[in-house]
């Protein structure tokens, strides 16, 4: 089989990282490897794409933030959603998921994802995952969770499925022999002369074999890196999440989309006023399994609000027990399932009945104090519905790519199957290419003879301007303005926004810039370059798209609440907002014209002179 090497000829011009204003500011690269492909992210999308292109004789290298066991798949408590039991199909499938994105789901992209997802699943079985299935029948058991009309979440060690994927997909990537870089924050995407994918500069967070900044030379880059959900102060997602691939993938020139759709998840484990960071979640399927919504009073207040009550979509309970929590002055609400019994709670719902205990809270014997907590981006890179991005080479998938998929409000449990079938769909456009004997789809073309905008053809060379390791570029911002960055943004654009609320985020957020870009200026110094204020850095970059997106959806519809705007506005707003940053730092941001996204189109690569 022929396939692309990834590496540079001895007469082509050496990759280039992002867009040299924006890069972020690091060492030079000391040391490189090579790989066909390149996936970052270590969930169950980054670990399918992995997975399906070795097998199809790819060399791929796996780069993950933390351990390989730590991607965000394994903090999924509910399931995955797919049609799987009697009676139902994916028809039904797509109608609860259409009707959860709130007017703005791609259909194309929910069809793919309803069609192919039984037998993404089975194939998943196959790769060594249990299911709770029935002791006598041998059958998967289903539940259901909000916006389902059916029971089609199959679950694993009764909350613990995301863990149990994660073990089946991390046991087959060693067995496989994947070459695994753990412990790595992705810094930039390169480009080769034409303005193509050509790789990542990464920072390895240890000693060992590879340490500091280096790089990963490969035609495919596939940016599996999971949510954003720490530009909040409180939030489901763990520490690492903290939106890097959107940043990356924005630098890189990429599009954007949707970003202002973030879901706020209706019931976590309120740990009082001051609670910050990465919040125990109480998953759906508690309120599946028939736990009640109640106020201090024990009265159920959404019954009467949806006809699914409890069930309905999680943008409508969330704003529910925002509404109560308003009427009543009070901070939270409850969630009561004493009448499970003890044997119920521990056999469906153990990792949430220990979480609980460890807080002293028993829903055995009491109700559970719930309220929302940032959870899901249901926007992010865009892509089609092969995971290609605007820039060549370049794919998303999972929680940090935008397919379409979720509109403008997920739907329980189609996170976990989102990424399966694209991650799928991706190694399949990826080895295409590579079994036809051409680089992958969209990779980096080599160009001969030498390019003057990137300097000499050392694979270490970042001698552009503003590329890595050069004085020019934007400002990096201190480690500390990680917790300014969330409060601003719990503040002005949480759960419930408004104009008002929105610009003074923006203002606060460019006053944040502001402030670095002036010291950079005045006294030619900028933070230290390292993992803190990389990734506050990052933060701030998404927090940036979020605010400016959700002040010009002037509306409210799914998980975008605006209190100015309390009406959903299909006339103006069933659109998508696409966003992409200048090489200035500046925002452009543009709407599609209807619900349905357009094909990405490959932008030109840059041809003018760079500053």
């Amino acid at each position: 089989m022929s396939r692309p090497t990834g590496r540079p000829s001895a007469a082509a011009p050496a990759p280039r990282a992002a867009t040299p204003a924006t890069a972020l500011r690091a060492p030079a690269p000391g040391w490189a490897i090579e790989a066909d492909v390149v996936v970052v992210g270590s969930g169950v999308a980054g670990l399918t794409v992995a997975l399906r292109c070795a097998a199809a004789g790819a060399r791929v290298t796996v780069v993950t933030k933390a351990r390989l066991d730590d991607g965000s798949t394994r903090w999924a408590q509910g399931g995955i959603a797919a049609a799987l039991g009697e009676g139902d199909t994916p028809e039904q499938h797509l109608d609860d998921t259409l009707v959860a994105g709130a007017g703005l789901c791609d259909e194309r992209a929910v069809r793919t994802l309803v069609t192919e997802g039984p037998d993404a699943v089975r194939r998943l079985i196959a790769t060594g995952a249990r299911f709770d299935a029935d002791d006598d029948t041998g059958e998967i058991l289903l539940t259901r969770e909000g916006g389902h009309h059916r029971r089609r979440i199959a679950h694993a060690g009764g909350d613990a499925t995301g863990a149990e994927i994660s073990r089946a997909l991390v046991e087959a990537v060693r067995a496989a022999g994947i070459d695994t870089v753990e412990n790595a924050l992705v810094l930039d995407l390169l480009k080769d002369g034409a303005g193509r994918t050509a790789g990542v500069t990464l920072h390895v967070m240890g000693e060992g074999r590879r340490d500091g900044v280096g790089a990963v030379r490969a035609g495919a880059v596939v940016l599996a890196t999971g949510g954003m959900g720490q530009i909040f102060s409180a939030t489901t997602n763990p520490a690492v999440s903290t939106g890097d691939g959107v940043a990356l993938a924005l630098r890189a020139g990429a599009e954007v989309s949707d970003l202002e759709f973030v879901q706020f998840h209706p019931t976590v484990l309120w740990l009082g006023p001051e609670a910050e960071g990465q919040q125990p979640l109480v998953s759906e399927a508690v309120r599946g399994e028939g736990a009640h919504l109640v106020d201090a009073d024990g009265v159920r207040f959404m019954r009467g609000q949806h006809e699914l009550a409890e069930l309905a979509p999680r943008d409508i309970v969330a704003k529910g027990i925002m509404r109560r929590m308003r009427e009543r002055g009070a901070e939270h609400m409850y969630l009561d399932a004493r009448h499970f019994g003890a044997e119920m709670w521990e056999r469906r719902f153990p990792t949430i009945l220990a979480a609980c205990r460890t807080h002293g809270i028993d829903p055995v014997t009491e109700p559970i104090p719930v309220a929302p907590a940032a959870h899901y981006a249901s926007g992010g890179v865009r892509t089609d519905l092969r995971g290609r991005t605007t820039v060549p080479g370049l794919y998303a998938c999972g929680e940090v790519a935008c397919t379409g998929v979720h509109g403008a409000n997920r739907l329980a449990s189609n996170s976990l199957l989102e990424g399966l079938v694209f991650a799928e769909r991706i190694a399949e456009d990826i080895t295409e290419g590579i079994a036809a004997g051409a680089e992958p789809a969209g990779a980096a073309e080599r160009t001969e003879g030498p390019d003057e905008r990137t300097g000499p053809s050392d694979p270490h060379a970042t001698d552009t301007p503003g590329a890595l390791g050069s004085p020019a570029g934007a400002p990096l911002l201190a480690s500390e303005a990680r917790y300014e960055i969330q409060h601003i943004m719990t503040h002005g654009a949480g759960v419930l926004r408004s104009a008002e609320s929105l610009a003074r985020a923006a203002d606060r957020l460019d006053r944040v810039h502001d402030d670095a870009a002036a010291q950079l200026r005045r006294d030619g110094k900028t933070a230290e370059p390292g993992v803190e204020t990389w990734e506050a850095t990052n933060l701030h970059l998404v927090a940036r798209v979020l605010v400016a997106a959700a002040l010009r959806r002037e509306e409210t519809r799914g998980c975008h609440w605006r209190e100015d705007r309390p009406e959903r506005d299909d006339a103006v707003w069933r659109r998508h907002l696409l966003v992409t940053l200048r090489p200035d730092g500046a925002l452009d941001v543009r709407s599609t014209d209807s619900e349905a996204f357009p094909p990405p189109t490959t932008p030109r690569a840059e041809t003018e002179s760079r500053p």
